[in-house]
């Protein structure tokens, strides 16, 4: 910010006119720096080769960096990386390094999007040199549909059951995770909604059915979400409650019409009877994905959040990190 105290001595200043305004620049908000189109992986078909990008911001600030993924939400049928510019921004400028990255998503079904996400993480793991990342911290970040991914990258940390393509020395585990307005179960996205909108999810060309079961096509006419509550809990952060979980951030908005807040509340009531770390922030009557979600109060606290779960900046003969992180 500019200082309300000029110089002692304004007209000992190099370059000093007559009539010059004299201002002090004080702060400590470093340059961030935007890296476009990293390609993080590759997916080979068979008629073509598609690449999967990423964006990254990077602060100059010294020694190695916690680094933040963020997924993106977009009803599992886009995946807009460049989205939430405040949010990453805000990150960026607390001495994170914030990777956006698109992941495949509606026809692609499960376990696609999961994987891409696991390869976005190996990846800064095996390029954490060129970025600066601390690859011992490394969080996650989704809002929506990137909010389920959020949760799911969580969840399944201690599996390498989803771990597909390149890097694989490399661990896919996240050591803090955060999700606002997303989804815990694929089967009770309208949970507390009315007959009307339950009766959306109900049917087989809902995106969530689309996304386990896949599109209609040739024999298969296609199939609605509860059809198999099997296979749709195993696509839920929800069916991946056992083990140990890193620190985890639920927002959610009580005005929330598209997903309900029971998607929540109902995994942070699961994962405090486990005796996990996990922060629950109901936002009154927020909607899905609407401006309060972008304002200082909501980006603040996520990022207060990943500054306690993930420290700050170390130097490279750093042995531990700062804060309360989780190893």
């Amino acid at each position: 910010m500019a200082s309300s105290t000029p110089p002692a001595h304004p007209s000992s200043l190099p370059g000093h006119a007559e009539g010059a305004e004299v201002v002090d620049i004080e702060g400590q908000r470093p340059q961030v720096d935007e890296i476009g189109g990293v390609v993080y992986r590759q997916i080979t078909g068979t008629r073509s080769v598609r690449g999967l990008r990423m964006t990254l911001l990077v602060p100059r600030t010294p020694g190695r960096k916690p680094a933040i993924v963020y997924v993106p939400g977009g009803g599992f049928t886009s995946a807009d990386h460049q989205k939430f510019l405040e949010m990453r921004m805000a990150l960026a400028q607390a001495g994170f390094v914030v990777a956006a990255a698109e992941y495949r998503v509606v026809p692609d079904v499960f376990p696609a999007p999961l994987a891409d996400g696991k390869a976005a993480i190996r990846y800064l793991r095996a390029h954490a040199g060129d970025f600066g990342i601390d690859p011992t911290r490394i969080g996650v970040l989704g809002d929506s549909a990137g909010g389920w991914l959020s949760q799911m990258l969580a969840m399944t940390g201690d599996t390498a059951e989803f771990d597909h393509g390149d890097w694989l020395d490399h661990a896919s585990d996240v050591q803090s995770a955060a999700s606002l307005y997303g989804i815990s179960d694929l089967r009770n996205i309208g949970e507390g909604f009315g007959d009307s909108i339950r009766a959306v999810h109900a049917s087989p060309a809902v995106t969530e059915a689309l996304l386990v079961h896949g599109v209609a096509f040739d024999t298969f006419p296609g199939a609605p979400i509860a059809s198999d509550p099997g296979k749709a809990l195993a696509a839920s952060p929800m069916g991946h409650l056992s083990g140990r979980k890193p620190p985890l951030l639920l927002m959610h908005g009580s005005g929330d019409k598209l997903v309900s807040p029971v998607q929540s509340k109902q995994i942070y009531e699961a994962l405090r009877e486990r005796g996990a770390k996990v922060d629950y922030v109901l936002v009154c009557d927020a909607g899905h994905g609407d401006g309060r979600w972008f304002q200082p109060a909501v980006i603040d606290r996520v990022v207060d959040w990943f500054r306690r779960t993930l420290g700050g900046p170390i130097d490279g003969n750093a042995a531990s990190r700062d804060g309360d992180a989780v190893t």
